[in-house]
């Protein structure tokens, strides 16, 4: 008989527990889709600007190479990182 009383009196502070971990939840996610948009900017920007230097010494199909190959490399570099912090 007091097992279900003790369960009702503490309904409240597990609901209350329940909303703060969903607003804190929220909050992370907000930040996580915030961060990853103002890096896709800042790539397009750094991207843009670097083409526009690279287009006064070449081509623009090879400033195009230069940057794919400079993108794709780092993509690598990031690669083996993330695979070698896994694997300990």
């Amino acid at each position: 008989m007091i097992g279900p009383l003790l369960k009702l009196a503490a309904l409240p502070a597990m609901a209350r527990v329940a909303k703060q971990s969903a607003a804190e939840t929220a909050t992370r996610t907000g930040v996580i889709v915030l961060a990853g948009l103002s890096g896709a900017v800042g790539l397009f920007c750094l991207s843009r600007a670097s083409l526009a230097v690279m287009e006064r010494y070449m081509d623009l199909a090879e400033a195009w190479a230069v940057l794919g190959g400079v993108y794709g490399v780092l993509g690598g570099v990031l690669y083996f990182a993330a695979a070698r912090r896994r694997r300990g």
